[in-house]
Order: C-alpha cells, then structure tokens, then sequence
C-alpha cells in the first residue's frame, strides 16, 4: 500500500477516542500534535519529511523500510535519507513531559541524530588505516565508538553493518592479534574490537577467515582465559557465530587450537553466566561434529562428568545444549566408556526422554542408543532398571521420526534381552504398557 486511504489518514482525534488510545500509566491525556500520525503514541524522536509531516523517527523508519515510498498521510514520495529532525517540536514535547511530571509523565531524553553510510565508511576507513599501522590503541577507541553507535539503535547498528563493519573490525583483529600477549594491557585493545565485533553479526565469508586465522584464535583463548567477564562472553559469540557455518577440515583445524579447548570446557565447570555456559555448549557441539579427534579432547578433560552434573538440574535451553554435546561425545569410543563408567549417565539420559522436549528426548534417544549399542551388558541392565524400555515403548506409540524412530527401535530390540531377570524401578509410571516387543 503506497499510502494509507484517506479514510484512514491520521487526524484530530475525537475525545472519547483519544482516551481509549491513551497510554494507561499516564493520567493525562497526550496533545495530538505531540502524537506520531503512524502509530498515534507520544513521539520520541520527531523528524519531518519532504512533505512537511511530522512523524517519530522509528515509525516512518519502519514503514519505508517495509517498502513503502510514499509518506503516509500525504501519499507523495519521500526518501528516508531526507528525514530532519523536527528540534522546535522535540523541545516543546520535551516542555510538556517536565510541566506534567507529576502527573507521570517521563521526560523523552534527547535523541542521537542517526549516523550517515557515509559517517560509518569513514569511521571504518579510521580502522583499516590505523589497523595497518598497528596503532591499537587508536583501533580500540575506534572500535568503541562504533559499538556505542550501533547500540543506539537498530538503524545505526544496520547502517555500520551495511558499510562493512564485520570485514573491517575482523581483518583489525587479525592484524593486531600477532602482537598480543598475556599482558592484560595488551589483550585489553583486542577485547574492544572483538567486543564491537559480536555487534555487527552475521559475519561474512572473509570476516570468518580473518577471525580463524592461527594469530586471531590465539588472542580469543588468551582472552578467554584472562579477559574481563563481558569480553568473554563477546569472544564466545564471535566463535558461536564462526563455527556454525565452518565446512569440517576448518572445524578439524579450529579444533585444535592450543588451549580452546580447555578454555571451553573450563567455562562449563565454572560459569561465568548461563548465556556463557550455552554459548560455550553449542561452540562446543559444532567443534565435535563429525569430529571423533576433537571430541576425544573434551573428553579428556572431563566433560562428559560436567555434562552430567549439569543435566541434573537445568532449565530447558541448557539442557537441550548439554544433551547435543554429551551425544556428540560418545561418538567416540573413549566418550562411550566414560559415559559407561559414570554413575548417573543412564539415569539421567532415561529421566530427559520425553520430558524436556522433543529434542531433547532426540538427542537421549541417540546418547542411550550409542552407549548401549556398544553391549555394555551394565548399561543395558540399568536402563532396564531405570524404565528406559517404557519410555521408549511409549515414545514410538506417541510417534517420532527418522534417525530417533529407528534408533529407539533398536534400542528396545537390545533391551527386551534383559526385561526378563531384571526387575523396572519405574514401572508404576507406566502402568499398562508391559507388553512383549516383538
């Protein structure tokens, strides 16, 4: 719709109909020209456009980013980069929120005018040069100052992305990055621009090769070892974001960077916050797919017992991540035995299934099967014991698909072997469903 009908173009708005729209933590009513004509709330950030209508900023930004060309009350063709802040409006609306203040009115703060493509092309331009002096110091201010910007809004963040923030801020990294050392002052520039980096996600085929490069992922396990909480968490992002779309030989070769993978699996022992502990799970999961040599590392080091502890008591989102990447561990074999040696493997793989979510009982399904496929006639037992043959019993009666499907099938043709001389702890749960599977 180029604009909106005349029927429904904004205008004064009737008394009892300006009640029913007021907002209603505020016990006075808004002045209609205070009032955006698109969304009809008290407007934060006026601007005008070429046809002389006053809208708040993110609402005629919204509607021209949708498509729209036309401005919506007048019907006539405006570019949203001829959008002018209406300051005399802004200063009498901002007048109108101190004088009712008692009454519950918030006074808007002053808006940061946008910044121009043209704005961010040369702020960036600031980075490259100064990345291939080696100036960090100028790099991290720099780098600073566009994550501030791009915080502002979604338009400012959009608009620094569109002008090549990832390349330019990755290729800065990687730059700098051969210089670093432990030495807190010299990590504390890379972590700005690693910092500012996680801002302007997706990264693009050259920013992930920049972030990869050997220097790059030395300088992230250095910072995630030392650097301040929040960097570290923009670190994790920044490698969530790389991996997941890595080809295997380049996951085989991040993989075994020196140190990732204790870093890893150090912030799963001792979590810095959930979001960090999940970040770290799905680094993880993508680094041990198809990938026995890489899972066998994090084995070593003991995950699959952190794993475990974890599952015990964890929200849906963790668990789901803690199950991914306990299944990926026991592709391997050295993953399996400890999975057979600890105490609460079975037990908790048993007690997930069909009580998370579907994947979750996907990913405990294939954990169990890979265990017990093995014929570790212990395992085989006490998932007899624990009722893991009526779940799954019960799990392909309400109906699952594909590889889980075919997986819980075998799993209960291992376990009907040993239904006869052991005895279900669990089977009042599931009254009913004892029957001989054939």
């Amino acid at each position: 719709m180029a604009s909106l009908s005349r029927s429904k173009r904004p205008g004064p708005i009737p008394a009892i109909k300006r009640i029913l729209l007021e907002d209603p933590s505020l016990d006075t009513p808004v002045p209609d020209h205070f009032r955006c004509p698109i969304s009809l709330d008290l407007m934060r950030d006026p601007v005008t456009a070429s046809t002389g209508i006053t809208y708040d900023r993110q609402s005629i930004e919204s509607w021209l980013e949708r498509g729209n060309l036309n401005c919506p009350v007048t019907g006539k063709p405006i570019d949203i980069h001829e959008l002018i802040p209406n300051h005399s409006t802004r200063k009498l609306i901002q007048e109108w929120c101190v004088q009712n203040r008692a009454l519950g009115v918030e006074r808007i703060p002053t808006p940061r005018i946008p910044i121009s493509p043209l704005e961010a092309s040369e702020i960036l331009s600031q980075v490259s040069l100064a990345s291939r002096r080696g100036d960090k110091y100028k790099c991290g201010n720099l780098a600073m100052k566009l994550k501030e910007i791009g915080k502002e809004s979604e338009r400012d963040r959009r608009c620094i992305a569109a002008a090549g923030a990832a390349r330019v801020l990755s290729a800065a990294f990687s730059q700098l990055a051969g210089e670093s050392s432990e030495n807190s002052k010299a990590l504390g520039d890379l972590e700005k621009i690693l910092s500012a980096l996680a801002v302007f996600f997706p990264l693009d085929i050259e920013a992930k090769r920049w972030i990869i490069s050997p220097g790059s992922l030395k300088s992230m396990v250095l910072i995630l070892k030392y650097g301040d909480l929040s960097v570290r968490l923009s670190t994790l992002l920044v490698l969530r974001e790389v991996v997941s779309t890595l080809d295997n030989a380049s996951l085989e070769s991040v993989s075994k960077t020196n140190g990732l993978a204790e870093a890893l699996t150090l912030l799963v022992e001792k979590p810095i916050s959930p979001l960090a502990t999940k970040t770290s799970l799905v680094t993880i999961f993508y680094l041990i797919s198809s990938n026995e040599r890489a899972a066998s590392r994090f084995v070593n080091l003991g995950l699959v017992s952190l794993l475990l502890d974890t599952l015990v008591d964890s929200d849906k989102s963790m668990c789901e991540k803690a199950l991914a990447v306990l299944e990926g561990l026991f592709q391997c074999e050295k993953g399996r035995e400890r999975g057979c040696e600890h105490a609460l493997t079975v037990p908790v793989l048993v007690k997930k299934m069909l009580r998370v979510s579907d994947m979750a009982t996907e990913f405990s399904v294939s954990a169990l099967w890979r265990i017990c496929k093995g014929c570790k006639k212990n395992c085989i037992v006490e998932a007899v014991q624990v009722g893991a043959f009526q779940k799954l019993l019960l799990l392909l009666q309400v109906g699952c698909n594909g590889v889980t499907k075919e997986r819980a099938s075998e799993l209960l043709k291992i376990l009907n072997g040993s239904r006869g001389s052991v005895e279900c702890i669990e089977t009042v749960d599931f009254k009913g469903l004892k029957r001989s599977f054939d």
